[in-house]
């Protein structure tokens, strides 16, 4: 139960990251780019939100999803390379 609780808070974070975000990268095919990097840990689940929004979305979005670690998707993320930072989950 926990597992589809953290699924379905990534997918609405994707959803949120995807809403209106003026400054997210375009693809060559114009559609937006969403980033996310973080954790390990989290990159199975981040993974599984990615392509259930991207298998739901109709604008076109991409999502590309990283693994550097919770501090190198951090570090990222404060760069503006990201979009969103998944971080480490606690037990």
């Amino acid at each position: 139960m926990r597992r589809n609780s953290m699924a379905l808070a990534a997918v609405a974070a994707l959803a949120l990251a995807a809403c209106g975000n003026e400054s997210a990268p375009r693809s060559a095919g114009g559609g937006e780019v969403i980033t996310i990097d973080g954790s390990s840990t989290v990159f199975p689940l981040s993974e599984a939100a990615a392509e259930s929004f991207s298998s739901a979305a109709t604008g076109g979005a991409r999502v590309t999803v990283g693994e550097s670690g919770t501090g190198g998707g951090f570090r990222k993320f404060c760069r503006g390379e990201t979009q969103i930072q998944a971080p480490r989950a606690r037990s």
